[in-house]
């Protein structure tokens, strides 16, 4: 740490202030920091350029509700019992970072989408912090004798979005870069446009929260953290455990104590977060907690890989949408493990549709259709023109097809994870050491699903109905 650096924090002697900022469906690498030339993320990129851009955040589940229960509680989704599912309870038994700040003396609050969808099993209770109609107005009220943490929330840049309006904002849409598992066409584009669209309005709000704190002369005293809960709500990514649903933009800036300009290309997993919070805070983080805490890489001053124990990290999925066409109510239960090198993926009941039953005459929920992946023009591009060619069967695969229990992807060869490589002789020895490492570490976490008791995700209730979005139930 330089010597100014340590002199401001000195010079503070006083807990930061915290804020969060979290996006709904905005995923890795859709941001200017990350290099994507078309979505313009001033916010992001000033934080990400005046602190530390994590290269490599992962959510531990690509679905909104588990996602943000691990980021609340710092804990391993599959522990959290009816929350590792959308639209579920979340068990009074869990205490979440907002709850433990507010008990050490900090002023909670929260806007936006906290915790969710879904009801806490106490009634009123709020989960991320006592509910404000904004920023502004929880900083009209707040107790300057306290230090506050708020969670700033956003509904952006969920679906549906208004079409065309990306193009009207002017985005060239040649100069997009689609993921591999997307066709290249105008239809394509353009909805990926009206994502980007969305997400600078989160980037807005963001600065906006930004400006405020610099008018009353808190910015440099709090630190910031603006993330997305999972990827994009688009085929094959939201709602699946591949870099485009699980990898995540994560920028931390805080200028008493982090050097900028930084960075790192460790893994790290929502679940480090709630440690972190407790840990700026001066708090030990209760022992449940699975996650650890990223003070020590915040504040090393060092790029590139920090940490040397952090050389990979695990996802998971449970229940989604019920629309497996069953009555059992299940979803698609998967576990993976994620190195610089490789992607392994355990898919524990390879027999059900990953992306939701297409039979929609037959699913659980009347008309849910491919109900894992939210509908849009993508979707239904890919859907219409499944048979067009073999290009398009093939992704129309990928994104919707049934999987074998095991996949395996070189990152080095196929960075987009379309290849699995599960079958091949090649790779057996790397397939059987990362299937071992990743049943290991989830025994270490008590995950059900590897201790006999994975069935019981299938009979918590579901507490949604079907999706409000056009398309619906084709």
């Amino acid at each position: 740490m330089t010597p100014a650096l340590a002199a401001a924090g000195e010079a503070s002697g006083q807990r930061p202030n915290i804020l969060l900022a979290i996006a709904d469906d905005w995923g890795w690498p859709h941001a200017g920091a990350y290099g994507d030339p078309v979505v313009k993320t001033p916010t992001f990129d000033r934080l990400a350029r005046q602190g530390v851009l994590f290269r490599h955040a992962y959510v531990a589940a690509p679905s909104c509700t588990p996602s943000r229960g691990a980021l609340l509680t710092g804990q391993w989704f599959a522990r959290l019992e009816g929350a590792a599912n959308l639209w579920s309870v979340f068990p009074d038994k869990f205490v979440t970072y907002p709850e433990l700040l507010a008990r050490a003396g900090y002023e909670v609050g929260s806007t936006g989408k906290g915790w969710g969808p879904g009801r806490p099993e106490m009634p009123g209770r709020q989960l991320a912090g006592t509910r404000y109609r904004s920023f502004r107005d929880f900083l009209g009220q707040w107790d300057r004798a306290k230090p506050f943490c708020f969670w700033l929330g956003s509904s952006d840049p969920h679906r549906p979005y208004k079409a065309g309006s990306g193009v009207a904002a002017g985005m060239d849409l040649d100069r997009i870069r689609l993921f591999g598992c997307f066709p290249d066409h105008p239809v394509v584009r353009s909805d990926v446009a009206d994502y980007y669209f969305e997400v600078q309005r989160f980037d807005r709000l963001v600065g906006a929260a930004l400006e405020a704190l610099a008018r009353i002369g808190q910015l440099d005293n709090t630190v910031v953290v603006m993330t997305g809960d999972h990827g994009m709500p688009f085929p094959r990514s939201k709602s699946n455990l591949y870099d485009s649903g699980a990898r995540v933009p994560l920028a931390v800036r805080w200028p008493a104590r982090i050097e900028p300009g930084r960075t790192v290309d460790d893994f790290v997993s929502f679940t480090d977060l709630a440690p972190t919070f407790l840990d700026l805070a001066g708090l030990t983080p209760p022992s449940e907690m699975t996650g650890r805490s990223l003070l020590s890489i915040l504040q090393s001053g060092r790029s590139g890989r920090v940490d040397a124990d952090r050389r990979f990290v695990l996802i998971g999925k449970e229940r989604h949408v019920p629309a497996q066409e069953r009555p059992d109510m299940g979803g698609y239960p998967c576990r993976a493990i994620r190195t610089h090198e490789f992607l392994y993926i355990r898919n524990f009941r390879p027999h059900r549709w990953p992306a939701g039953t297409p039979h929609y005459q037959r699913a659980t929920i009347p008309g849910a259709w491919l109900a894992d992946c939210d509908n849009g023009p993508t979707k239904s591009y890919m859907v219409e023109n499944r048979d067009k060619d073999a290009r398009h069967r093939k992704l129309y695969e990928l994104a919707f097809g049934k999987r074998p229990a095991e996949e395996l992807y070189d990152l080095q060869k196929d960075p987009d994870q379309l290849e699995n490589v599960a079958a091949d002789p090649r790779y057996a020895a790397t397939r059987q050491q990362l299937a071992d490492q990743l049943m290991a570490q989830l025994r270490a976490l008590r995950d059900p699903r590897v201790t006999g008791a994975g069935d019981k995700f299938d009979a918590y209730p579901y507490l949604g109905g079907a999706p409000k979005y056009p398309g619906w139930g084709r």
